[in-house]
């Protein structure tokens, strides 16, 4: 089940975007500047780079800085936006040619690469910036955390997660109570079946194939304790994908999905053509304004996991290692990041903040009588505990070459277990090349 509305639409971001792992030289410049990075001192000009948030955000963002720059009289801050596109490529590309900005926008996949190359500063080892450590949440702390790396290489900036949906109507025409969705996987698992078989085959639950998350969240364990090559083909993973062989058979799992995406898994969910799809209370809208049939039979239900634990997508602010402007910088990525600024933030974007105690703010946990409200309230409360379940290491090939695989066991081609052998074994050869 894959989450489609990671983070805010109008922002056009993706939390878990390509993870391009080219060759990344260990020189950065930053913005340079009067103040030795060594100084303490709070002052001077960094440059700070976001993904693709300008068009949506730019008062929010104009406004902070200027509060920043308010508060430490002599600082300066140039605001960065780079589109969403090809924003991979372009960090390559800074950071080999000494252009890296002071502080960078990153998600997990995309920061690693730079922490590998010694340009993400580890806020674990520095005084100033490990201060601030206990002032997030302990799941968002760790995940710009690099197998093989000691340290922590981001702060963590804004999440995402949500709930599954499932049309209410699909459930009572094939016979199930549609005020008890599915709770655990086993239960997925039959009721996929039972709509299935009752549709003729006609409906499906779910859309998409399983990815490394799903793996996550059937309680697998993605990679081995020394975090220097993958093991989720162990027995649980053989089972999940074993089950997903059963659903594709019967058409419970969608004959497309081998060739899904998030949004042409939505416009299943959309058309009525699946019976679940996970999302977001940004959905919500658009369900009611595109769909009002399928919004009138809407059930919203906890994502599925054997965990207890939820996914989150995250979003955080590295400061480059060779900047020379370190206390301004730190200072600048914690303003950006710390509860208050996250709270506004979240409640203009409609994401969730990673700071600890900010999700109990009323925004968060209060009701108001609408699906909105009930849809972030769920969240909010999911994401306390939540984990990235996807390996900062686990790049876009290793992707491609899971999805392959899995598309081969479900196509009859190999057994699940032949399967995930050879996704490991690809994943590990592309581990070892980074």
């Amino acid at each position: 089940m894959r989450f489609s509305s990671r983070v805010p639409k109008k922002a056009a971001v993706a939390a878990a975007a390509v993870a391009v792992l080219l060759p990344l030289s260990a020189c950065g410049g930053g913005s340079g500047g009067s103040s030795a990075s060594g100084s303490g001192k709070i002052d001077g000009a960094i440059t700070f780079q976001t993904w693709n948030l300008k068009t949506t955000y730019k008062a929010y963002f104009n406004t902070l800085i200027a509060d920043f720059q308010k508060k430490y009289p002599g600082t300066h801050v140039k605001w960065i936006d780079q589109p969403a596109d090809n924003y991979a490529d372009k960090l390559s590309a800074d950071a080999s040619g000494g252009t890296l900005p002071d502080v960078v926008n990153v998600s997990p996949d995309l920061g690693a690469p730079l922490a590998k190359a010694g340009l993400a500063l580890d806020l674990d080892s520095d005084p100033a910036a490990a201060k601030y450590r206990k002032e997030y949440l302990p799941g968002a702390w760790a995940s710009t955390q690099v197998p093989g790396l000691k340290g922590t290489f981001a702060f963590p900036w804004y999440l995402n997660t949500g709930p599954l949906f499932y049309n209410k109507a699909l459930f009572k025409k094939a016979g199930l109570d549609p005020a008890k969705p599915p709770t655990t996987y086993s239960q997925l698992f039959s009721d996929a079946l039972a709509i299935s078989k009752n549709s003729h085959g006609k409906i499906a639950t779910l859309s998409n194939v399983p990815t490394i998350e799903d793996f996550g969240r059937y309680g697998v364990q993605i990679m081995n304790s020394e975090g220097d090559g993958f093991s989720f083909n162990d027995a649980k993973g053989v089972d999940l994908l074993t089950q997903y062989v059963k659903l594709y058979k019967a058409h419970a799992l969608d004959p497309q999905a081998l060739t899904a995406t998030p949004d042409s898994a939505g416009q299943k969910f959309l058309t009525q053509a699946v019976a679940m799809n996970p999302g977001s209370a940004l959905d919500l809208g658009h369900f009611k304004t595109q769909a009002p049939t399928l919004y009138k039979n809407i059930g919203i239900t906890d994502q599925i996991t054997s965990t207890g634990k939820v996914n989150m997508y995250v979003m955080g602010l590295m400061v480059n290692a060779n900047t020379k402007q370190k206390a301004t910088s730190i200072a600048f990525a914690h303003f950006v990041t710390d509860s208050q600024n996250q709270l506004s933030f979240a409640k203009k974007a409609a994401i969730f903040p990673s700071t600890a105690g900010t999700l109990d703010d009323p925004y968060f946990t209060r009701q108001d009588g609408t699906d909105t409200a009930r849809v972030r309230v769920a969240a909010a409360k999911s994401l306390k505990n939540a984990v990235n379940y996807t390996p900062v290491v686990f790049s876009d090939q290793m992707k491609t070459e899971l999805g392959n695989e899995v598309a081969k066991a479900l196509q009859g081609k190999e057994s699940p277990r032949a399967a995930l052998d050879a996704a490991v074994k690809s994943c590990d050869q592309l581990l070892k090349q980074s």
